[in-house]
């Protein structure tokens, strides 16, 4: 997939970092995600994603390090989810790799959460800091 763009994303107050790397197959999100809009804000990520998938790399490494999302968001990365979920089935290898705080048991139990619910495999990461 040569020369496929990036989607960058500034992180705010209340919206996530976004760095998704066709080239690399690496795509994070990083921050907080409390929008006041969830759909509008995840909406071109989605369609980001989307066209990924028509291409993507062999491996793809999604890299989930909120520190707090609240529960719109919690469907919008259900709903990307779902799509890397489908591109595992098609036969291109996708890893999660979900980052949690140490004591933040939220944030732990969100992402057992997310691994009980989608067929991907997750790597939970403890850290200091996000």
């Amino acid at each position: 997939m040569i020369g496929f763009e990036k989607y960058v994303v500034e992180g705010s107050a209340k919206t996530p970092e976004v760095e998704f790397d066709g080239n690399t197959g690496v795509l994070l999100l990083r921050g907080r995600s409390i929008p006041e809009n969830s759909i509008d804000f995840f909406q071109p990520i989605n369609n980001w994603v989307d066209q990924y998938c028509e291409h993507p790399q062999q491996e793809t490494t999604v890299q989930i390090r909120l520190e707090y999302f609240n529960t719109s968001s919690s469907k919008c990365i259900l709903d990307l989810f779902r799509k890397f979920e489908k591109l595992n089935r098609a036969n291109s290898k996708v890893t999660v790799q979900w980052y949690y705080e140490t004591d933040d048991e939220d944030m732990e139990e969100a992402g057992e959460d997310y691994q009980a619910i989608v067929e991907l495999p997750f790597s939970m990461i403890e850290v200091e800091e996000i």
